[in-house]
């Protein structure tokens, strides 16, 4: 790698590190935001409802956009309403301020983030250098959201709510300015190729009331809504001449299968996030600091497995068998949550298990990001980064309200530390399963296809019933198909 191209990495993986982090850094100020601005317990929600609603719902078309005009464009001026709409936050007066200027911030979010990562596989052609390459990316994001909930619980307890927002500023600041100075320009493919306005419209509404459906259970109605305004999208992309995603990307087994399988395992890792840092704090008593700083040793674990060794693994055992591995410890570490009691021993109890959580997202989120991108082309790496990140989104937004509402049910009333602890349980299996269905996902949808008869033997000499290799060619197999 040269400097200019790590130094180009650093830009996009900090970008990303803080429009991930931003997801998550509220989730500790939201009862000091309620006191202050003076929230319901209703529309509190909507601090990061309203942020997931835009950031998902757009991610779409902020790829497509990239593609059309140029991918550092767009990365730029999202990062600008970003930083703005930061801002905008940390001064909000109001409920309703705080809620628009949330909106506001995730549509620079998804500005940013869905041509972030169709940079990134652009940047670096050489599988070995990709490889290295999407493992930083995927550590920024498997960190950002645990990075989120240590700096909002220091930032709120020894500062206040609003730096949780203000500390976006200089971060935004410096990285907009140097990606402008050294990322690569790029004019894109031009407005003339097509945008798809009708499906555009289409995707954005769904995802948005998708979202919307999945933070607010019992909007049912919207539910509805969303399922009926994406199929109308799929079916205006069989038949339009520019579609704003060319289903011959999700023809790819291994794109669809990668894409569903994060999902999947996105959803389980957010609400784990979440209910692990209630339990610190409600049922073991931690202070907000101390229950961030309690998910720091998963961060350290996920950041010395995806940037030491899941490069090598994947070269090793390719990107399926480490998705496949990691998909298991990730799942293992829920079930055996469901077992620590009330007054559990941190140490002994919970260390051990974020520990198992950890290795497993260090080998799953660079080796699922590699498979969701194996069809990326010059001409739609932006399209295939925004649905990967679509994946990602409304994975968390169902996550989190899967796991969060269950264990409010099950706790009910009470707010004793076993009666949570019995919902923190429920929410915990209820993520297992999660974990359980992509472990499905990624053992059928992503298993290697068959050696041609005319190839018996590969470069390396391995044969078809030999270990190693299949992932490989199911990667090029795919990249051909996204080709054609």
């Amino acid at each position: 790698m040269t400097r200019s191209r790590v130094l180009a990495l650093v830009i996009l993986c900090t970008s990303s590190l803080m429009t991930i982090l931003d997801g998550t850094i509220v989730t500790v100020a939201l009862p000091t935001i309620a006191t202050d601005l003076g929230f319901t317990p209703v529309s509190l929600s909507w601090v990061m409802t309203a942020y997931l609603i835009a950031y998902g719902g757009l991610l779409l078309l902020s790829g497509r956009l990239g593609d059309l005009l140029g991918r550092k464009r767009m990365f730029l001026a999202g990062l600008a309403v970003f930083v703005l709409a930061s801002l905008a936050c940390g001064l909000a007066p109001s409920p309703g301020a705080l809620i628009a200027a949330r909106f506001v911030q995730g549509i620079g979010g998804a500005m940013a983030s869905a041509v972030t990562l169709g940079m990134i596989v652009r940047l670096y052609d050489k599988p070995a250098d990709q490889g290295r390459a999407i493992g930083a990316f995927a550590f920024t994001g498997a960190v950002g959201a645990s990075v989120g909930l240590i700096i909002g619980g220091i930032l709120v307890q020894y500062a206040s709510w609003h730096w949780i927002f203000f500390v976006n500023l200089p971060i935004g600041l410096l990285t907009g300015i140097t990606g402008w100075r050294v990322l690569a320009a790029d004019q894109g493919i031009g407005l003339r190729a097509g945008a798809d306005g009708l499906g555009a419209f289409l995707a954005t509404a769904g995802v948005m009331l998708g979202v919307f459906a999945i933070a607010q259970p019992a909007d049912w109605w919207a539910g509805l809504i969303a399922a009926a305004l994406l199929a109308g999208f799929v079916a205006r992309q069989a038949t339009a001449r520019a579609p704003l995603l060319p289903l011959r990307i999700l023809a790819s087994r291994t794109v669809a299968g990668a894409n569903l399988a994060q999902l999947l395992i996105i959803g389980a890792a957010m609400g784990f996030q979440v209910i692990v840092v209630l339990y610190m704090q409600r049922a073991l008593g931690f202070s907000p600091a101390q229950s961030g700083l309690g998910l720091f040793p998963t961060a350290v674990v996920i950041a010395i497995v995806s940037l030491g060794l899941s490069g090598r693994l994947t070269t090793r055992f390719g990107a399926r068998r480490l998705l496949v591995a990691g998909l298991v410890m990730i799942t293992a570490a829920l079930v055996l949550l469901t077992g620590v009691p009330a007054h559990a021993a941190y140490a002994t109890r919970l260390l051990p298990l974020l520990t198992l959580f950890g290795i497993g997202g260090g080998l799953t989120l660079p080796a699922v990001t590699t498979l969701g991108m194996s069809g990326a082309t010059d001409a739609d790496a932006g399209v295939i980064s925004g649905v990967f990140n679509t994946a990602q989104q409304v994975g968390g937004a169902l996550g989190l309200a899967v796991l969060t509402t269950l264990a409010a049910s099950r706790a009910g009333a009470s707010q004793t530390a076993q009666a949570l602890t019995n919902g923190y349980h429920l929410a915990w299996m209820a993520g297992a399963i999660f974990g359980a269905a992509s472990i499905v996902v990624a053992v059928i949808a992503l298993r290697p296809r068959a050696r041609r008869p005319a190839h018996p033997r590969g470069p390396a000499g391995l044969g078809p019933g030999d270990a190693g290799g299949d992932v490989t060619l199911d990667i090029l197999t795919s990249h051909a198909d996204c080709r054609s």
